[in-house]
C-alpha cells in the first residue's frame, strides 16, 4: 500500500517502546511529470514470514518533506 503525504499533524509520544529494526530502507527520487516526491520504502525484517518483502511505501511532496526536515531539526 502506498500513501502520499502532503501535511503532518504533530503529536508528542512520551511513552514509546523500541521497534524492531530492518537492515535498511530505500529512498527513491520520484518524478511524476509536474510533481516530484521523495519516496521511502521499507522492507520486512528477517523474522517475518517473507523477509525482505516490501512492507510500507510513503511519498512526501516538497512541502511535507520540508516540514519533516524542520521537525527533525527542532527535535534533535
Amino acid at each position: 500500500m502506498m500513501a502520499t503525504v502532503r501535511t503532518f499533524e504533530v503529536e508528542h509520544l512520551d511513552k514509546a517502546t523500541p521497534h524492531d529494526e530492518v537492515a535498511s530502507a530505500t529512498v527513491r527520487l520520484v518524478n511524476c511529470g509536474r510533481e516530484k516526491f521523495i519516496q521511502i520504502d521499507t522492507y520486512g525484517r528477517d523474522t517475518r514470514e517473507r523477509p525482505g518483502k516490501l512492507s510500507q511505501t510513503i511519498r512526501l511532496d516538497k512541502a511535507a518533506f520540508e516540514k519533516l526536515v524542520a521537525l527533525g531539526r527542532n527535535h534533535f
